[in-house]
């Protein structure tokens, strides 16, 4: 008995101490695991030694899932250059606990050369232990044969260009080894107008035993301004892999400098055009087979110029002559980029009505330019073939009437006899001894003849007031079926009295009528404003408007009246260019308005 209670107790006495120890295990491991998971950030680099413009990658890592909203980056700004970032995150479970790590590689370049520290990162609440980097300098980097990897120049097709000639700008770049993420400057000068030319070309060259894939860019520069400029240096950055990692590198071309000529003073033309050659072409096309008074003729002009843009070519005035009337439309502009240059052309299409029979003439196209490869100036001339134009189909039975009338008009009258008078007043004495019925006889014959030769008179007016009269019916049936041709302009007495008080007040009148694009009512508006402000003397017509305004004026006048004479509806003309360019000619300012890139290639010379 004493034995079994000996036993009980002693059993009893190690299970109580089995629980102990597991007990004490267990808090031992919990305590354990707690300090082994804290919450830390521990920052490290792939190197502790790098050279200059070569790539460190500094890996940051967290502990813990509450990050925020990741490291924050700016310390580092001062002694590197960011070039990139990247994060991956990791989970685990293990015996009900879970385990967040959060990494950030971070791809950095060193600005300078030395022993720079990389600061304590903040993430989250924690932050990292500061670390040492050493920078050392490189030496320029070659290949085996002792050639760069990258290189870059530049060269220009004219070293003294003249004022506004085409200048070719070739930006050349040798690489031998694959370049990433490379980023090229764009040539750029206050005082060149650039833009490309064609796409890159590429091909390849062996230079010093090194074979280099060339990459060539051309663009086309305009200088603004005579003396020296300089074209400043065109550089690259772009990263490459050597043999000890991944490397920055910078490479730049040398400068250039232009020495620009002025306008050279034996120039004797208004408009100023360097070109390497430029051509005229000029042709009168039909648009029936017999054209007359009155029909619409296209005139068409071509100008090219080798080696100037479009906008360069100058404009070309066209007047108006008693023979014929030109209608020009806006010039179309067009150019042809090659690796030899641009070639501006521009399209010119005028439409012409000839007012008066026979052979139309057109006159010369003449554009003075300036030989950049002679150095002279030309003249680029051409001519319009002539074309013949027929009368209109009533111009004949007119001028046979005019000749029918002057000759009845100057066609001597018949003989007279002496005296018209009766003999028995004519000779008194004879009178006396005639008998009474002779006389009353001869008095009588001669009543009915004069009576007879007044119902014959009576009687052909009458027949010619009928035949005048079915010729005018015929006139005006034909006239409305056919255009008005004689382009008559009516005269100011076919317009209404002034119906305004002053010229304020018709001019506001004609603004209105303009933009309201109210066309049949804009001659009456235009005779009644320029009434007011030169005068009844010096306005009998429209045409006396475009002889005192100004050219643009005049231009937009005689598209109005292109358009109200033509077969167009009126409600298609748009009034309001004409109200611009007559709120400009009354104010004397130009209203500001969109200028295309090359609006400076026509300075005041």
């Amino acid at each position: 008995m004493v034995i079994k209670q000996y036993f009980f107790s002693l059993t009893s006495l190690n299970k109580l101490s089995r629980l102990f120890y597991s007990l004490m295990a267990a808090l031992l491991f919990i305590t354990l695991s707690s300090s082994l998971h804290a919450a830390s950030v521990t920052a490290s680099l792939n190197k502790e030694v790098t050279i200059e413009n070569e790539v460190v990658q500094l890996t940051l890592r967290a502990d813990f899932s509450d990050t925020g909203n990741g490291p924050d980056l700016t310390p580092l700004q001062r002694d590197f250059d960011i070039l990139g970032k990247s994060q991956n995150s990791q989970f685990s479970f293990n015996l009900g606990t879970s385990t967040a790590l959060n990494f950030w590689v971070v791809s950095l370049m060193p600005k300078s050369v030395g022993t720079v520290e990389i600061p304590p990162i903040k993430i989250g609440a924690h932050e990292s232990e500061p670390i040492r980097l050493v920078i050392k300098s490189s030496p320029q980097l070659m290949d085996s044969n002792g050639n760069p990897p990258v290189i870059m120049r530049t060269e220009v097709s004219e070293i003294e260009p003249y004022l506004q000639q085409e200048v070719i700008l070739s930006v050349k770049l040798y690489t031998s080894v694959a370049m990433q993420n490379a980023n090229r400057s764009v040539p750029s000068h206050p005082d060149l107008v650039i833009e490309r030319l064609i796409d890159d070309q590429m091909n390849y060259e062996t230079i010093n035993g090194t074979q280099y894939q060339v990459l060539t860019r051309d663009y086309l520069a305009f200088p603004q301004r005579s003396g020296i400029l300089t074209i400043p240096p065109q550089s690259i950055q772009a990263m490459i892999n050597t043999s000890t990692g991944r490397r920055m590198i910078k490479v730049q071309s040398e400068p250039l400098n232009l020495q620009v000529l002025p306008i050279p003073a034996s120039y004797s033309s208004d408009t100023w055009l360097p070109s390497q050659e430029v051509t005229v072409s000029a042709s009168l096309s039909k648009t029936n087979n017999a054209p007359r008074v009155g029909d619409t003729l296209i005139w068409t002009i071509n100008i090219n110029a080798k080696g100037a843009l479009p906008e360069q070519i100058p404009t070309l005035d066209f007047n108006s002559t008693p023979n014929y009337k030109l209608y020009p439309k806006p010039p179309k502009f067009d150019n042809q980029k090659t690796a030899n240059g641009v070639t501006g052309n521009q399209t010119i299409i005028v439409e012409v009505v000839p007012t008066e029979e026979g052979s139309l003439a057109l006159p010369d196209i003449n554009i003075a330019y300036w030989d950049t490869e002679q150095r002279i100036i030309r003249t680029a001339t051409a001519s319009t073939k002539e074309i013949n134009i027929a009368p209109l189909p009533n111009s004949t039975n007119e001028t046979v009437k005019k000749e029918a009338d002057k000759a009845t008009i100057s066609e001597p009258l018949p003989a007279q006899t002496r005296s018209v008078a009766p003999i028995s007043l004519a000779k008194k004495p004879i009178v006396k001894t005639i008998e009474p019925s002779e006389l009353d006889i001869e008095l009588t014959q001669a009543d009915q003849d004069f009576s007879f030769r007044h119902y014959l008179v009576i009687g052909l007016l009458l027949l010619a007031i009928f035949l005048m009269g079915a010729w005018l019916i015929i006139w005006f049936k034909r006239k409305k079926a056919q255009p008005d041709t004689l382009n008559h302009v009516p005269t100011l007495q076919e317009f209404a009295p002034l119906s305004t008080m002053d010229e304020q007040s018709a001019y506001k009148t004609l603004i209105t009528c303009c933009r309201q694009n109210n066309l049949p009512q804009l001659r009456s508006s235009l005779l009644e404003w320029a009434r007011h402000r030169w005068g009844d003397d010096e306005i009998r017509s429209v045409d006396d408007i475009k002889r005192l305004t100004s050219v643009q004026v005049t231009q937009l006048l005689m598209e109005s009246e292109l358009m109200m004479y033509s077969n167009n509806p009126s409600h298609e003309w748009q009034g309001e260019l004409l109200a611009v360019a007559l709120e400009e000619y009354t104010s004397g300012q130009a209203k500001p308005s969109q200028a295309s890139q090359l609006k400076t290639l026509y300075p005041n010379f």
